[in-house]
């Protein structure tokens, strides 16, 4: 688990132990360059791990290079810059009047500079100690990171939380288990519509249509967007298509109040000074406010059919079109549910296509790709390209301001700035 000194590591070394017949781990590698939080960290995982009586091993370790020696597979859950970082991309775009965000819009895009050469040589490393392991990417913004992956030949799979928290919400309201639950979701990472879900898997009936109809108001809440746009484009958008139905919305709302970044700082700091307390033997209730909700199990389950040892047939990940979405290149990078295995994960066929999301997809798919230019090659003019191509930005003066606004607050991460 590469970035494993990160507060959020306890919920997914507690999905590890709670799930341990689907994922039989015998050796479970926390690294991380910060060994004080890698201390705090480790101390609270192997406890968790001894209360809930799962006899792996848990080892901490600042060296990459030894931690992923002999690894099956590695998880990348790192953040390039820290929350300092974070805070900025959620802070300079507001300047121009765009949205501020860590994995969409300006902010994204600055995320993905700081963030793709960094797991590259990560992914490096990891095939010259172990060729065989699959990488199993959480950093954001994931469609990026994945595409960069699978451009360099890496095994590796995408994955997010949005589609399996949907799973559970949609679960929950109609009273069944949340594995007789298959979405049909499609998109990009961050950027996804439910179009329908079924009961009993990918041929079973759609009950979507039945679940707007008696619960629009309670998930249009939770998405924060009006129920009646809900039940105009008869679908349920992913939280993120937020900042493009309601971008000024948000936008005013983000001048008005703290930051997401600044909330989460001040959880992180609350959490270690919890996890330093050696009688705390199981994930604190506050961990729930630091966002990421059911990864752990999603990351089990992923890894468990990508090793072959278990898991579910069919997952949403992020992976390679391959003629899925066939408006998009091959190489693009979608997120859909797909048939998961040793072989990798292969994307289920996908029925239609709105132009209400496909027109979307396609300009933000071909952002991504300027976006990956930029990361890969660097320069202030592929970065304007980027920003200049993004629905969010998309007017040429702010996307000058912009780049000098983001060239300027990250300079210490790009070499070539």
């Amino acid at each position: 688990m590469v970035g494993g000194g990160s507060t959020y590591t306890p919920e997914l070394i507690d999905g590890f132990a709670r799930m341990r017949a689907t994922l039989p781990v015998t050796e479970l590698v926390l690294i991380d360059p910060d060994t004080e939080r890698l201390e705090l960290v480790g101390g609270l995982a192997r406890r968790i791990f001894a209360r809930q009586g799962h006899d792996g091993a848990v080892t901490a370790t600042a060296d990459l290079d030894a931690g992923v020696d002999g690894a099956d597979a590695v998880l990348l859950q790192l953040r390039v810059g820290g929350q300092a970082a974070r805070l900025q991309d959620e802070t300079w775009p507001l300047d121009c009047g765009c949205v501020g965000q860590e994995t969409t819009g300006a902010g994204g895009l600055a995320k993905a500079l700081r963030t793709v050469p960094v797991v590259l040589d990560i992914a490096e490393r990891v095939r010259r100690a172990s060729p065989g392991a699959w990488i199993i990417d959480f950093t954001n913004p994931v469609g990026i990171v994945t595409r960069a992956l699978l451009r360099a030949g890496h095994r590796a799979v995408g994955l997010c939380n949005v589609a399996i928290g949907l799973q559970r919400r949609f679960a929950g309201l109609l009273g069944v288990a949340p594995s007789e639950v298959h979405l049909d979701h499609v998109g990009l990472n961050h950027l996804t519509w439910e179009t329908g879900v079924r009961l009993g898997g990918p041929g079973g009936t759609d009950v979507l249509p039945g679940l707007l109809a008696g619960h629009g108001g309670r998930i249009a809440e939770e998405l924060r967007l009006p129920q009646p746009l809900l039940e105009r484009l008869g679908v349920v958008p992913s939280y993120y298509l937020r900042y493009f139905y309601a971008h000024d919305e948000v936008v005013a709302e983000q001048r008005s109040g703290p930051s997401r970044a600044a909330e989460v700082a001040a959880l992180e700091k609350r959490l270690l000074e919890m996890y330093a307390d050696p009688a705390l033997d199981e994930k604190p209730e506050l961990l729930a406010r630091r966002g990421g909700a059911f990864y752990s199990e999603a990351a089990v389950d992923l890894a468990a059919a990508l090793l072959g040892g278990g898991g579910s047939p069919y997952q949403v990940v992020n992976t390679l079109n391959r003629g899925t979405l066939p408006f998009l290149p091959d190489d693009a990078v979608v997120e859909v549910q797909a048939r998961v295995g040793r072989d990798g994960a292969q994307p289920l066929p996908v029925a239609g296509g709105d132009p209400l999301y496909t027109g979307l997809v396609s300009a933000v798919a071909a952002y991504e790709d300027l976006a990956l230019e930029a990361a890969l090659r660097g320069g202030r003019e592929r970065v304007f390209r980027a920003l200049l191509a993004h629905p969010l930005i998309g007017q040429y003066t702010y996307a000058e301001k912009l780049t000098d606004r983001l060239i300027a607050h990250n300079r210490e991460h790009l070499p070539w700035a």
